[in-house]
């Protein structure tokens, strides 16, 4: 049976996968009473003592937890920002060009970023497939539910008497350096950053990203997309879904609570809408953490996964 420790259960990402961890029978939860769970020595032995560990810790902390490992044998899945461009790292979307296979021998695994994975999943399937070139110059629009923001975050949306401006969508990352910006460009093989714009709207969870293109950015027609879609996404927790509209509309929240991925293809043949629907704490942080845990233990990927 396989051991697993979180290392920072206490957060937000923590947490959903300990949720949904406790209740497997397959594995064992290495657990740290709460007077010693910022205690190095404690963690480290932890860390070593498990075969998978979690790191749900800011980027620094992540860092130096990784240093703690003095084995070769425990796997790390690291769900901060710390790896996911570092060198020695498997960037954990296995639905994307051949990482599958190289996460399955890996003891080094990166969680993508909420934002990130939707956006890698419109585009990775087309560059590698040459619809988009690697010189394009995109943009992309993503709406996110407050839990994607932490504790803090959800505090703040939910305390009482709370600042009538988080009663609206509000824009942030508005400088173009968000954190997920680096993932973006390199998981795509794109040359240039997309402009990218991140709203955090009041609803707990959910997360809908889109790339909006022209005719002349494509190379081929929405059609082709479309085909490229479903037979990209045939395995794994990501699937293209013809006419997913709800009436003309599309919610943000529509997989709340899920941990699998929807994408489609909107507009016409002049302009076209790529979009990429998902939960910000399911595939977008702790479902996609599990999947790679699963794909790591060569269990089933959906296993203890809400899809």
């Amino acid at each position: 049976m396989a051991k697993i420790f979180i290392d920072g259960s206490a957060g937000t990402t923590g947490l959903r996968i300990h949720e949904r961890l406790s209740q497997r029978e397959d594995i064992q939860l290495i657990s740290l009473p709460e007077e010693l769970r910022k205690d190095t020595e404690a963690r480290m032995e932890a860390l070593n003592s498990a075969d998978i560990a979690f790191l749900c810790l800011p980027d620094a902390a992540a860092k130096e937890a990784v240093t703690l490992v003095q084995n070769g044998s425990t796997a790390i899945i690291d769900t901060s920002t710390a790896h996911r461009t570092a060198d020695g790292w498997v960037y954990g979307f296995p639905e994307i060009g051949g990482l599958r296979e190289k996460i399955k021998g890996s003891r080094r695994i990166a969680n993508p970023g909420c934002h990130a994975s939707g956006f890698v999943s419109l585009v990775a399937p087309l560059t590698e497939n040459g619809l988009i070139l690697n010189g394009e110059e995109l943009c992309c629009f993503s709406l996110t539910g407050y839990s994607g923001g932490g504790k803090k975050m959800i505090a703040e949306y939910e305390g009482e008497g709370r600042d009538s401006l988080l009663s609206a969508p509000r824009m942030y990352g508005i400088s173009q350096a968000h954190k997920h910006l680096p993932e973006m460009a390199k998981l795509c093989g794109l040359a240039n950053m997309p402009v990218f714009c991140p709203i955090v709207a009041p609803y707990y969870a959910g997360m809908e990203v889109t790339v909006q293109l022209f005719r002349s950015q494509v190379k081929g027609s929405v059609e082709n997309i479309k085909e490229i879609y479903g037979e990209y996404y045939k395995n794994g927790l990501v699937k293209y879904i013809e006419n997913a509209d709800e009436g003309g509309f599309l919610s943000a929240c529509s997989k709340q609570g899920k941990d699998d991925m929807e994408i489609s293809v909107f507009g016409n043949e002049e302009r076209i809408i790529l979009v990429s629907r998902f939960d910000n704490l399911g595939k977008g942080a702790s479902g996609s953490a599990i999947q790679n845990m699963n794909i790591l233990l060569g269990a089933p990927e959906e296993t203890g996964l809400n899809i």
